[in-house]
Parts: C-alpha cells; structure tokens; sequence
C-alpha cells in the first residue's frame, strides 16, 4: 500500500489540470483456486496480483488509467495522462487526506492461507467420493474450491484515505447423472465473506449428497406442463429471480441511460405492497459484503423498494454527481484493471409474515419451484426468462411428483405487482454477476412467494 505522502502528489497530479473528483484505488490480492475434474485435480492455481487504478471524473465523464508499476515515476505519469482528461486548469488543489475508518466489522476465524493446499485437495475429493459412490448414474463429478484474501486501499480527493480487507472462501459442485438417453444436472455453490470456517459450518459431503439427489431425482421426474399457471418459489430457490427481474434495472447507470424498465419511476409504485426490495453490503459472511466499496464509500443498506414503492437507486460516485445525490455505496469494481460501475451486492427481498406451508396449501394446481437455473433478463422492457433445476407440480395444495424441463416467462414489473403472498422465510444463493464483462461476487435473496399467474414453459 502507498504511504500518504505519495497519494497526495499522485491525487494533486490527476487534478493539475482541473475535473471535479480524483480517486486512487490500490489492490492486493492472493487467490486459491483448484479444480477437480473426471475423479483428478486438473488444476491449481495460485498467485500474487497487486497494482494500482487512477480515475478522474470531469464534465460527467471519466477517464482511466492502470499500472503494476508502484514507482513514483510510472505513477505520475499515469495520473498525469488522466488529468488530461479535464481543462479547467487548477494551479494547486488542496487535499488533505485522512483516515476513514469503518462502521461494520467481518471477523475471520480461520483464514485460508493459514490452511495448507493439501487440506484445501482434501475438501473437493470428499465431494467427488461422495457423489460417484452413491449411484452408478453418476456420470460426471466437477467440484470447485476458491479462496482469495483482497486487500484495497483508496484515496480520494474528498480527503478520505479507506483501507479494507477481504477474505472469500466457496465451493462449487456439479453432478450430471444420466440414465439412457436422459441426462441431468445437480448443482449447488457456497460462500462467502468468510473463511476456511465455512467448512466447519457446511458439510461438504452432505452438499454433494444433496446435489447428487437432484441429478438422480430429475431422471426420473415427468415433463413439465406448460402454461398459465399459479407458482410459489420457495426461499431455497434463492434470489434469482429478483436479481435479474428487478436489481439490475436499479443500477443508476442504467436508469440514466434510459436502459432501464424503473427509469424516471422514483415515488412511483413498481411491485406489490407486499414487496420491499432491499441492498445491504453490511450483512455478515455474505458474498456481496465489504466494509467500503471500491470507490471508498462506506458499506450501508439501502432500501430500493419500500411496500411497492421505488425509493432509490443503486449509485456509484459518477451517476450520484449526474443525478446530484450521494453514493450509495454501490461502486464496484473487478480488480484495479477495471473502473468502477453501480453494482449490486447482497440484494433480497424482505420477509412476510405468512408461514412458507400455508403458501404452498393456498394453491389447487400449480408450480412449486425449489432450485433456479441460468435465466436472461431485458432490462429496458423487463421480460425475463429462467430456467427451473428443481419444481414439483402442487396439486390440491399439496407438493406432488417432481418436475422437469420447466422455464418462467414473465415481464418483471408485472410479476413483482402480482405478487399476492410472501412468506417469512428467507434463502440466500451465491454467485459471480456479470456486467459489460466485469464480474463482482454478489449475493441475492427471497422468502417464499406466491405469483398468481406466470406462463411456465413445458410440454402443452
């Protein structure tokens, strides 16, 4: 990490020629990573990325530069190039650094480079074992472990100096089962802000069993019967769901844009009064949280959608100065290589008041979906499509035989008003969200809902 001293003539340096905000974003980052393959560990990756990022925002606009090179030298060129980026001349900017410290705390009970790669080995071949001993159908077993320890500082010229460490540890398990010309797919992730621990809370042999289970199960489940139908997403499904049908199209950047379904619809009612959508990087072990985000805002929750109504979006510095607001606390980024963007984090909708059970009872006939798939969204007209891993059909309130081969289509804004029943529980899922080829690991949560009618797609 750079001492104060340096930051300053860097920071001054970027603004010698004028703009409205300068940042300088420092990483340090060690990742693990091994993967296991056709019963061998094919690979194991491990290794040092450090550098440095500097941006200038100007007019609205931005302007980047990026270097593993920490000289002096190297680094006031580099913000020398970006000051080119403004023209209102500024003979010698006053900036007086400080430290910020945080407001929230992850503590790490076992951090993973204090965990030898042999006992890291040892993780994903339990879970191989597991999956192929249980049924000869089993015909593929891939399982992924990953750590990595990422230290950041930032410095900007609002005078801040923000400095945070974070540890992430998860694992992935796909198991594809195949029984004639039949073949499926089981698959289940975990992780988080958190360390080597995780293990200790989650049995990886159990987590296999439970994928396994599934691949097996959808062998032999029936097709699914498309149409307009009642369905309930149980909380196990994670939040899929809301990520895509609704999250994106909350990122200021996109709201701007005009490419956004909830553009311009602050104050206006967008979901059921049953729905407040909320974004909260505070949470403890969970995949989306830090204590700062990447710009050096402070971590807090931002309710998005308060009882269907829009309250706010999602902002970085950039589209806050745009707009005339604050951050949010939303600027994220993939590495030093890559400026900052609005970006979820752990994004969920709050829970009801209505037991999960009495959900699932209220439905004659209809669709209960346990486990979500891959799914697109558009989000300047809000039709979306998601594929179902694990449903089962509801008959006379009651969960009967699983089903196969089911997909939902629906507009976001239209399902999220229909949306009659929401229930008290509440089920995260992990994953590594995509945008204008940055990925940042996020996390998104639901309770069990009720939509009274969606298109399902299936046999007719």
């Amino acid at each position: 990490m750079l001492d104060k001293e340096l930051l300053l003539k860097v920071l001054k340096k970027a603004r010698s020629h004028g703009g409205e905000y300068a940042e300088v974003f420092i990483e340090h980052k060690k990742p693990v990573s091994i993967h296991l393959e056709d019963k061998k560990i094919e690979k194991v990756i491990t290794g040092v990325d450090s550098g440095l990022g500097i941006r200038l925002i100007s007019n609205g606009k931005s302007a980047y530069a990026y270097s593993n090179d920490f000289s002096e030298a190297s680094l006031l060129q580099a913000a020398s190039e970006v000051s080119k980026a403004a023209t209102n001349k500024i003979t010698d900017p006053v900036i007086d650094l400080r430290i910020k410290n945080p407001s929230v705390s992850f503590p790490i009970k076992l951090f993973p480079e204090d965990v030898t790669i042999e006992k890291k080995i040892s993780v994903v071949r339990k879970a191989d074992v597991t999956a192929r001993s249980y049924d000869k159908r089993i015909r593929q077993v891939s399982v992924i472990y990953h750590d990595f320890i990422q230290k950041v500082q930032i410095a900007t010229t609002e005078g801040t100096i923000t400095e945070d460490e974070r540890v992430h540890t998860l694992a992935v398990i796909q198991v594809i089962a195949a029984d004639d010309s039949i073949i499926q797919t089981g698959y289940e992730s975990i992780g988080g802000f958190i360390g080597f621990e995780l293990f200790d809370e989650i049995d990886i042999e159990e987590l296999s069993l439970k994928t396994t289970k599934r691949a097996l199960m959808m062998l032999t489940a029936c097709r699914a019967t498309g149409g307009r139908m009642p369905v309930i997403i149980s909380s196990e499904a994670g939040g899929t769901m809301i990520h895509e049908a609704i999250g994106h199209g909350l990122e200021a950047d996109l709201a701007q844009q005009g490419l956004s379904v909830y553009s311009r619809k602050i104050g206006q009612q967008v979901a059921s009064p049953y729905i407040t959508v909320i974004d909260d990087p505070t949470l403890q072990k969970r995949r989306g949280s830090f204590r700062f985000d990447d710009e050096g805002t402070p971590s807090r929750q931002n309710v998005l959608v308060e009882k269907g109504t829009l309250k706010n979006y999602m902002y970085d510095k950039l589209t806050a100065m745009k707009d005339g607001v604050t951050s949010t606390g939303n600027g994220r980024r993939q590495s030093y290589q890559h400026r900052p963007m609005p970006r979820m984090s752990n994004t969920f909708i709050a829970p009801g008041n209505i037991p999960p059970e009495k959900i699932i009872s209220s439905v004659d006939k209809g669709l209960l979906v346990k486990k979500m798939g891959g799914g697109q969204v558009n989000t300047v007209s809000g039709d979306f499509v998601f594929d179902v891993q694990e449903g089962y059909r509801i008959n006379n309130g009651i969960i009967e035989e699983p089903v196969r081969g089911a997909t939902l289509a629906g507009n976001g804004p239209e399902i999220l008003k229909s949306i009659d029943m929401v229930g008290s529980d509440l089920g995260f899922a992990i994953g590594t969200c995509g945008k204008d080829a940055q990925g940042v690991p996020v996390s998104d949560a639901m309770p069990t809902i009720r939509i009274p009618e969606i298109v399902v797609g299936g046999k007719i």
